[in-house]
């Protein structure tokens, strides 16, 4: 078992790549809620320069909700009138049709900017429930329609929305034959707007974010060697924080943003160190002749959740984030790795294994019951959304196709994201 675990420190976290296609992510829906929300979406309307508006706002937020799987949306075949304002609406026709909910909205080109305002109407109490209006440039209008799309989830569920959040994860595509390029991209939570971060013809991996959505850390191995940088987004502007000899991986922000947990070899077998990032200050955190790794930090920043063989088998423990007595987490099963924490701190996931089947599963940190979510093979590298609703893993088709899958926390809701060719790996959901 501590080669199993070794190769998580090495190659298997890179899992074999195959060329992949720059477009966008295409998403499906999979599994849905049974008793999705009727919600009717009618498009825009738009005054402007021009025929039409630069982004058509509403498929943004009708595909945004309808892929959330809370609710389902009426095809604008099906629509009886095409109201923009409230004064245009004939409740009994969205009755009619059998909807618990309507959206309207307008967008007002005005001296270069656009004004965008938006009704939530409640159809059997034929009243508004949310409406909305706010300026914005050309370049924040898609940005603007998964705002809409968060408040109107918010509304109707009581849970905070995650469309205007992002996606990291990790590409590579074949150059002159074998030769690889791997990048480093981030891409709306809706696949748009793909950007690379970093690539190099050397592996990456293990992409964080900091708590505050700016900065990534990752793991490269551009030297030849592995390192870890931390990189501004917003400036591209990059420093490499740590490159000893052997291993440097798994970087974790802390909750305040201030520290990376991480994991090194320098002292000999793998364990779990603290960077101060300010000071460059290192901290050893766990001492033990196992392999220890994949550290996560709890909300309040006070313990840290890894992945250990100590006990002969691959299972999380915890240990204060200070140093001290590690408590182990996990025994059902023969492989419990890559713990993740929830936004509330009271759910934990990982990838769970019994007999060669690696499977997403949530702790209730509370009661200690795991819950698996999903029945795939070989499902890695979960990341809980924001909101704790989800979670975002690394998963295959039935093509055998690496592609990223969200599953809900009650396993009641599922859906695919995928290249139109290739593989995609490793994926981190932002703040």
């Amino acid at each position: 078992m501590r080669e199993s675990l070794r190769k998580i420190l090495f190659i298997i976290l890179l899992v074999l790549y195959i060329p992949v296609s720059r477009a966008e992510l295409v998403i499906e829906i999979t599994k849905g809620v049974e008793a999705a929300v009727p919600i009717a979406i009618v498009p825009f309307g738009w005054q402007g320069k021009t025929l039409q508006a630069p982004i058509n706002l509403t498929s943004v937020i009708q595909a945004d909700l309808g892929r959330s799987g809370f609710f389902k949306t009426l095809a604008a075949a099906d629509f009886l009138t095409w109201p923009t304002d409230t004064s245009q609406v004939k409740y009994r026709n969205w009755q009619a049709l059998g909807q618990d909910y309507l959206l309207i909205g307008q967008v007002h080109e005005v001296a270069g900017r656009y004004q965008v305002q938006f009704q939530l109407l409640d159809v059997y109490k034929g009243e508004q429930i949310l409406g909305y209006r706010l300026q914005v440039t050309a370049q924040e209008l898609r940005r603007s329609a998964h705002y809409i799309s968060d408040l109107v989830y918010e509304k109707l569920t009581g849970k905070k929305g995650v469309f205007s959040t992002r996606l990291a994860y990790i590409t590579s595509t074949s150059i002159a034959g074998k030769k690889k390029r791997y990048e480093l991209l981030v891409a709306d939570a809706d696949g748009f707007n793909p950007k690379t971060i970093a690539s190099s013809f050397e592996p990456l991996m293990s992409p964080n974010w900091s708590p505050d959505g700016k900065r990534i850390a990752y793991v490269s191995f551009e030297s030849k060697r592995s390192a870890i940088f931390v990189q501004t987004l917003a400036t591209g502007k990059r420093s490499k924080v740590s490159a000893y000899k052997g291993i440097n991986g798994a970087p974790a922000f802390s909750p305040d943003g201030k520290q990376l947990a991480l994991t090194l070899s320098k002292d000999g077998s793998p364990d779990i160190y603290v960077l101060n990032l300010a000071d460059g200050l290192l901290r050893k955190v766990t001492k033990s002749y196992g392999i220890d790794t994949e550290a996560s930090w709890s909300v309040d920043g006070e313990s840290i959740v890894y992945t250990s063989d100590r006990g002969g088998k691959p299972q999380l423990y915890m240990i204060p984030s200070r140093g001290g007595r590690s408590e182990r987490l996990t025994f059902e099963g023969d492989y419990n790795a890559r713990g993740h924490f929830s936004s509330d701190g009271k759910s934990l996931t990982m990838v769970h294994a019994n007999h060669g089947d690696y499977r997403i599963a949530v702790m209730n940190m509370e009661t200690r019951m795991v819950n698996v979510l999903t029945a795939g093979r070989y499902d890695e590298s979960p990341s809980f959304s924001p909101n704790g609703d989800m979670v975002l893993f690394a998963s295959k088709n039935s093509a055998g196709r690496g592609v990223l899958t969200a599953v809900s926390v009650d396993g009641k809701m599922q859906q695919n994201m995928a290249f139109n060719s290739g593989d995609v790996r490793e994926p981190a959901w932002s703040p």
